[in-house]
């Protein structure tokens, strides 16, 4: 079975724990490069967090999970009644009603651990505001298992744009894993500073894998003011509703003059989104996005504007609207190398499934050149940008 077979037949299924992108590491990531195949990328581990050893039951908190009752109250009861040196809150197999604008506010060094039958589901509302999960100014967190299914389909206003599963800000050592997150009015996981009186806390060594976050509003995934922030061997899908739209969008807020720096994003398949496959926008240091499959979005496979320093290396870009990837407003010190593009800027030739054989084009490392017609841009006001050799079709 072939890596996109695989992907989408588990797809199908539904599945929250997307075990496909890690038992297809000997096909996905063995990209033909001319008669040279890439090694099969071993799956990431997220690193272990610090937490007691206390399990907690939410049912013994008096949440019900029938999909009818609102069991924010239980569930949080259930937090808070962790002791001092935290421990794991878990969450069995049901339909739990979660009240988004009070929202679930997660504390230090705890687990939050769904069934994998278990969902958290929002409980329709008109504001512009509001979480399921809320990881703030908080330490050593981990989030597994199950769903989390947001409201946009049945929310009652009609302004804002975050209305998220999962809002991590200002916290520290986190993981996401193994888990689906879904149809948000914002954003499926968004990552971010917190305010402060002496400026902004950023959110550092955050730890993403093996997630599936789709058919959400605004993003799968935003980071913001954030450092050191991991996302792997997950699938970022089917955004669409309001602009950005991307699979990720990596943004600090416009009228900051604090950095995102240290950000990695590998092993992911990143499609069908409306906007951009993955946005580098702006005061963004060090990204490195690595041996993903980006195709089948609306607008580029990886848009750079502004972009200081990184990696687009050993990725596949597919179908895309537009470029493969654009390296655009003064963009600098980036490598950009391995890559196979086939049949990008669809918007003129249509989407194109029969393919011939690849192009090897070396770079030369100036800017302002196009490598291959409407698959790679690198605009004239970019810098200290190293093209290296990568692979084309039509």
């Amino acid at each position: 079975m072939s890596f996109h077979e695989h992907v989408r037949a588990a797809h199908a299924q539904g599945i929250a724990r997307r075990d496909f992108l890690k038992k297809s590491s000997m096909v996905a990531v063995t990209v033909a490069l001319g008669t040279t195949a890439l090694p099969a990328l071993a799956a990431y581990i997220a690193p272990t967090r610090a937490r007691g050893a206390t399990v907690l039951d939410v049912r013994n908190f008096g949440a019900v999970g029938d999909g009818v009752r609102n069991d924010t109250a239980a569930i949080q009861a259930a937090i808070n009644a962790l002791p001092a040196d935290g421990g794991t809150v878990f969450v069995p197999g049901g339909t739990y009603m979660i009240d988004a604008v009070r929202n679930l506010r997660l504390r230090g060094q705890m687990h939050l651990q769904l069934a994998p039958d278990a969902k958290l589901v929002a409980i329709p509302n008109s504001v512009d505001r509001s979480y399921v999960l809320n990881v703030y100014k908080v330490s050593d967190v981990e989030i597994s298992g199950g769903q989390i299914v947001g409201e946009r389909d049945q929310h009652t206003g009609t302004t804002g744009e975050w209305g998220h599963a999962i809002m991590v800000r200002g916290s520290k050592r986190v993981t996401v894993r193994d888990i689906h997150l879904s149809r948000c009015w914002g954003d499926g996981l968004s990552i971010g500073g917190a305010a402060a009186t002496t400026g902004t806390i950023p959110s550092e060594d955050v730890a993403v894998t093996n997630i599936v976050s789709t058919g959400n509003r605004r993003q799968a995934v935003t980071i913001g003011r954030s450092r050191g922030v991991k996302i792997y061997d997950s699938e970022l899908s089917y955004t669409s509703g309001i602009k950005p739209g991307c699979g990720v969008d990596i943004e600090p807020d416009p009228d900051s003059t604090e950095s995102t720096s240290g950000v990695r994003i590998e092993n992911c398949w990143i499609h069908h989104n409306a906007g951009n496959g993955i946005q580098v926008y702006k005061t963004v240091l060090n990204v490195v996005i690595k041996a993903c499959t980006v195709e089948h979005n609306q607008g580029y496979g990886v848009l750079l504007l502004n972009a200081d320093s990184g990696y687009v290396v050993n990725n596949k870009f597919l179908h895309n609207r537009l470029y493969g990837v654009s390296a655009r407003t003064a963009s600098h010190g980036y490598q950009i190398s391995g890559n196979t593009f086939r049949n990008n800027k669809t918007m003129y030739f249509g989407v194109k499934e029969s393919l011939g054989a690849l192009t090897t084009i070396a770079g030369t490392g100036s800017s302002g050149t196009m490598k291959s017609s409407w698959q790679l841009e690198v605009t004239t006001d970019c810098y200290s940008m190293n093209v290296g050799t990568n692979y084309y079709a039509l």
